[in-house]
């Protein structure tokens, strides 16, 4: 296909032609798009020609309706999920990737006590942030490789499943993401858009939620960035006929407590029973508000707010995350007894060197000492040790005082603690005053003017 005739309309589109369109600045058409994932996906196109085509994207940019074309052909490069023998709302929520960031594992049991299907397609960590897979993974026996047939099966059963990307979900996207990383071209917002909905489309979800990071432990370090990525998923999402909502919420510093992957299981059991640290619980309950407010269940966000609390007062959202455990083949033991996930042999405490207040945790800095640890992968085919990470006594704005622990670190090898113990003592600035603080939600695409003209 590579080396066929020209790409105009009497014959077949070569790739070659494609890459010189996009090259010189020009809008490709949806048959070219269609062409070149479609022979990608086939085998039709070498690696070293579609390099070139996402090196051209990457810096001419794409137009709103090439990247709705690509997200589309990516999406039926595999099977879409037919969830229509459902009568519930479908609804799922992604987030960008943060530090400590594990609402996943709250909001996907907590919309389905609400009434809501969450067919929930997640991924596993990549660079310094963590992975909702990895995650599961540390609750002992939890299968997250259900076939799409098993993956209905726990859907009907609890409302909710949580599973990662199958072979027949997005091929196109697995084969361009392995090709993005080794080509710099993993930072173009049209092609992570395009990554992240072709996969959650698949889902044969009605609407999304979309949680995009800004700050220092983000993909996106400025707002500006942040916004330019979820106005561009949010009109993606909305030219395929979904309910779409995207809050740009912070990650200048871990959320919530803890960083690492059993200890993070540990943080949404707190949540669930109704306690935890207050960032965590707040944005859970802000993304599961629109998440019912997009389904249909709440007429107003503030009611969504005022449900999703009832629920996990009330015990129901635990009860539904022990059910969804169980049909998955985890330990529900665990979920009562969080003794029984994986602990580490070894703490040790990261201390103040001054009195004052902290002004600043960088977020990347805290990730990368996690997976330093072995909480995370530095390559493909690392194993991650589950038990490992971090545990925050102090954040931004807190008052601490000189020799006064700052971060613990748990830890099961010598030489690994070593490293992060250095990286965790620069994520840290004290200074004499606090800084201002800075809102947890910095922004709601569309804006509330934009939604009512909708």
């Amino acid at each position: 296909m590579s080396d066929a005739s020209d790409s105009s309309a009497a014959g077949p589109i070569r790739a070659i032609d494609v890459i010189r369109k996009k090259r010189d600045g020009l809008e490709l058409s949806r048959a070219e798009i269609e062409s070149l994932i479609g022979g990608y996906t086939l085998g039709e196109i070498p690696d070293y020609q579609m390099s070139a085509w996402l090196m051209v994207a990457l810096l001419k940019g794409l137009s709103r309706a090439e990247t709705a074309a690509l997200t589309d052909s990516m999406l039926h490069s595999g099977e879409v999920l037919d969830l229509s023998g459902f009568s519930a709302p479908k609804i799922d929520k992604h987030s960008t990737g943060g530090v400590g960031d594990k609402t996943s594992l709250v909001l996907a049991p907590l919309a389905a006590a609400g009434g809501l299907l969450v067919p929930m397609i997640s991924g596993r960590g990549l660079g310094h942030t963590g992975g909702t897979l990895d995650k599961l993974e540390s609750i002992p026996g939890f299968n997250v490789q259900l076939s799409l047939a098993r993956f209905r099966e726990v859907l009907h059963a609890c409302g909710c499943a949580m599973i990662g990307q199958t072979a027949e979900i997005a091929p196109a996207d697995r084969k361009l993401y392995s090709l993005r990383d080794v080509t710099g071209t993993v930072e173009s917002p049209y092609l992570i858009c395009a990554s992240i909905m072709s996969k959650k489309l698949a889902e044969g979800v009605d609407g999304l939620v979309l949680d995009v990071k800004t700050g220092t432990g983000a993909f996106m370090k400025t707002d500006e960035d942040a916004a330019f990525l979820a106005e561009l998923m949010v009109e993606t999402g909305q030219r395929m006929g979904k309910k779409m909502v995207a809050l740009i919420t912070d990650m200048d510093q871990p959320l919530g407590l803890r960083v690492g992957n059993s200890l993070e299981v540990e943080e949404i059991l707190d949540i669930l029973c109704g306690q935890g640290p207050e960032d965590l619980r707040q944005l859970c309950i802000e993304l599961a508000a629109w998440m019912f407010h997009l389904g249909g269940r709440t007429n107003t966000v503030a009611d969504g707010k005022t449900l999703a609390d009832h629920l996990i007062r009330s015990g129901k959202a635990l009860d539904k995350f022990r059910q969804m455990v169980s049909l998955q083949g985890g330990d529900a033991r665990s979920i009562d007894d969080p003794k029984r996930l994986p602990h580490a042999k070894h703490t040790a405490d990261i201390v103040s060197p001054r009195s004052g207040f902290v002004s600043a945790i960088q977020s990347e800095m805290v990730g990368t000492a996690c997976v330093v640890l072995g909480g995370g992968r530095e390559k493909k085919e690392d194993a991650v040790d589950p038990a490992v990470g971090i545990v925050l006594h102090k954040k931004v704005c807190d008052h601490v005082a000189a020799r006064e622990t700052l971060c613990t670190i748990v830890y099961n090898s010598e030489s690994r603690a070593a490293h992060a113990r250095k990286l965790l003592e620069q994520s840290y600035t004290i200074t004499d005053a606090p800084p201002a603080p800075r809102k947890l939600i910095h922004r709601i695409i569309p804006e509330p003017s934009q939604r009512a003209r909708r």
